[in-house]
């Protein structure tokens, strides 16, 4: 095949792809998080699409979070999409750390009172170094709000808590009675797996790059 026939064939399969403008779900504002293109609706079932908390606040301070969405339904040329998990971007991590104090890490994994499946990621930074018992009293406490909210809240009460910081709150306020604290959050969370009656798709993709802009 030539070079040119090569390239029309590229072109052609693009002029079929059509945009379509993916918006986060509603318990996040159901913003737009950009447009991605496809020849098939179908196959942007399962889609990862990447984003920051900025994106659905508006607030600058919140571009270390980021946040990932995948795409359940397309409706039209809208898809719509559920939280699929988020987690501190790696640079913000690294600068909580400091010397001649302490990190105490918890994984969890939990789940909401209407049967959603999630692994949740704590963390706490000390503002001097702590006991390993000290470490321990902290992590347990990560462990028993974590769980308490999961029981209490549903999947979408429960992430939006998580993300937008109720829950790291919750730590900190009871974790501070045992060492001093100079961070606590949720540092990563992840959907593992929704209701029998909801099964999470098998995305096609690990995640997509959001394409700004509509077809020209």
């Amino acid at each position: 095949m030539s070079r040119r026939a090569s390239r029309r064939r590229v072109r052609d399969k693009w002029r079929s792809k059509r945009w379509y403008r993916v918006i986060s779900p509603e318990y996040f504002g159901g913003v737009d998080l950009g447009s991605v293109p496809a020849d098939d609706p179908q196959k942007l079932l399962g889609r990862v699409i990447d984003a920051t908390l900025y994106d659905i606040t508006d607030d600058f301070a919140h571009q270390y979070l980021k946040m990932y969405f995948q795409i359940i339904d397309v409706d039209g040329r809208t898809a719509k999409t559920i939280f699929k998990g988020h987690e501190y971007a790696r640079d913000y991590l690294r600068s909580l750390v400091r010397r001649r104090t302490t990190r105490i890490d918890g994984i969890f994994n939990v789940t909401t009172k209407d049967n959603y499946k999630l692994r949740v990621s704590a963390c706490a930074f000390t503002l001097t170094r702590i006991k390993t018992s000290q470490e321990r009293a902290i992590r347990a406490i990560m462990k028993e709000v974590i769980e308490r909210k999961a029981n209490e809240l549903t999947f979408e009460q429960f992430v939006q808590e998580a993300v937008l910081g109720k829950i790291a709150s919750d730590i900190y306020n009871e974790a501070k009675k045992i060492a001093p604290l100079r961070h606590v959050g949720i540092r990563k969370s992840k959907l593992l797996s929704r209701p029998p009656t909801e099964p999470v798709e098998t995305p096609k993709e690990e995640a997509a790059k959001v394409e700004e802009g509509e077809q020209s």
